[in-house]
């Protein structure tokens, strides 16, 4: 293995530790203490889940609770789930980022798939809240399955899928993925 800093593997790792680290700093110096953005996200992550639950035909969980819990989503019959900040996806949405400003290519299409792909995940992590509610009320006893496991698959099969579309159609030099 060539390891120069021609390579295109090297710089690209270099890229991504850097904007790890750079990104670990913000979160844990700044964002997370902060809590604004998280808060933001989960409330919306709530609100649309909520509204979508009702959508989909069922009760709301007692609107005082959603009211006093704004973080709280849930179908009647059942305690609702309390979403809490690191169910926000914003770290997932930093992991997807930052492979894509390190992946080699063009700004443009940097600029277009980020926005677009941040969107999606947060699409994705809506109805699986959703999805969650919905084993909760009708198979409560698989939840914790379903929810340290299948939605998480989910989702990072979903990024993954993500970063094999960039690599294959969008990356200059693309190398093929899949």
């Amino acid at each position: 293995m060539d390891i120069s800093f021609r390579n295109p593997l090297f710089v690209f790792l270099i890229k991504a530790l850097l904007l790890y680290l750079a990104w670990t700093a913000f979160y844990e110096l700044w964002l997370h203490p902060n809590k604004e953005i998280e808060l933001l996200v989960v409330s919306n992550i709530s609100w649309i889940a909520n509204g979508i639950i009702e959508l989909l035909g069922f009760e709301l969980i007692v609107p005082e609770v959603l009211y006093k819990y704004e973080k709280t989503v849930g179908i009647d019959g059942t305690h609702g789930l309390f979403v809490s900040d690191s169910c926000s996806g914003i770290t997932l949405m930093a992991l997807f980022t930052g492979f894509i400003i390190a992946y080699p290519g063009k700004l443009l299409r940097k600029l277009i798939f980020i926005p677009i792909g941040i969107f999606t995940i947060h699409i994705i992590n809506i109805l699986r809240i959703v999805g969650l509610c919905i084993v909760l009320k009708h198979s409560p006893e698989s939840f914790d399955f379903n929810h340290h496991y299948t939605f998480t698959l989910v989702v990072y099969a979903y990024i993954f899928l993500l970063w094999v579309i960039w690599t294959n159609k969008y990356a200059s030099n693309p190398q093929r993925v899949l």
